[in-house]
């Protein structure tokens, strides 16, 4: 069992929401991640029970700003007079409200929109729940992304740059953007680290470090080895993505969906000329390995 500071709750949620730490301390109370938009609720209810009668939440912290970090963003500030700390390379893109570049329409996904009140950048270090933290780059999964570390607790907060099993789709490889090498950079990162322990952006928190990253090199080397496998895992990832958002869905929209996201149009793009055609050849595939079912023009997430 990994034992985490006293001052330091973990929220491990599914994969629709990412994880979330919750950090309680005799002065201020702090939340690392807001899960997803239809989960906001859930995520409000988890905090307002940890921290009980008579305290408030006073900052969010997201790692990066993918709709399942920073979804459930809006409702809790609408909750707290709490302040809110994003990646310093968003911040003009949360201001306009940019859907494109925060990357939620081109994934098909939504947020709430909210606001900010600061901005933080690799080489800042964070007092939360009374342990400085080292804000560290995290680019790959998301150019903007970004880890915490405590040196002194020697704990790693990754987000989606490592998980054990892996780690998340490299988005910019998508559209003709670096990423595995960002990838690769952080892994070896990381490697340099002296870590007890990992909380990743999904999945239970681990302490085998080493393995992790074995597994997260092996993953990377084959993507890399051809890119149609990255863009192959992102067309099912977004649309299993979807699907446990709606539960329920026709395959005409998740055609349309995958010609109009920008994300998904570009990783389909990359494998065939044919869309509708490739979307039911992997629904076949997800439907095989017990993922969701396919009932005439209605998939449903099982």
């Amino acid at each position: 069992m990994i034992r985490f500071p006293a001052s330091m709750r973990v929220f491990e949620r599914g994969w629709l929401s990412s994880n979330n730490v919750l950090f309680i301390d005799d002065k201020n109370t702090a939340l690392i991640d807001s899960g997803y938009s239809s989960h906001a609720a859930q995520t409000l209810a988890l905090v307002r029970n940890a921290l009980g009668a008579g305290r408030s939440l006073n900052l969010i912290l997201n790692t990066h700003l993918h709709s399942d970090h920073c979804g459930g963003n809006a409702l809790l500030q609408a909750n707290f007079a709490c302040e809110t700390l994003i990646p310093q390379t968003e911040a003009q893109a949360v201001r306009d409200w940019d859907e494109d570049k925060l990357t939620f329409r081109a994934t098909g996904q939504t947020c709430e929109r909210f606001s900010f009140t600061g901005t933080i950048a690799p080489g800042a270090v964070l007092n939360l729940g009374g342990i400085d933290w080292s804000v560290l780059g995290a680019p790959g999964h998301d150019p903007h992304s970004l880890m915490l570390y405590s040196s002194v607790e020697r704990l790693l907060i990754s987000a989606d740059a490592l998980w054990e099993n892996g780690f998340g789709v490299i988005f910019p490889e998508l559209e003709g953007e670096s990423g595995f090498a960002e990838q690769r950079a952080v892994l070896d990162l990381i490697a340099t680290l002296d870590v007890r322990a990992v909380i990743p952006g999904h999945g239970a928190p681990f302490t085998d470090v080493s393995k992790a990253l074995d597994v997260a090199s092996s993953r990377l080397d084959y993507l890399r080895a051809d890119p149609e496998r990255n863009a192959k895992n992102a067309l099912k990832v977004l649309i299993v993505f979807k699907l446990m958002e709606l539960r329920s869905m026709q395959l005409r929209d998740l055609i349309l969906m995958a010609d109009t996201a920008r994300a998904m149009r570009a990783a389909a793009a990359m494998l065939s000329g044919n869309h509708a055609q490739l979307i039911r050849k992997y629904l076949g595939e997800l439907q095989t390995s017990g993922v969701l079912k396919v009932d005439g023009e209605t998939v449903t997430v099982v």
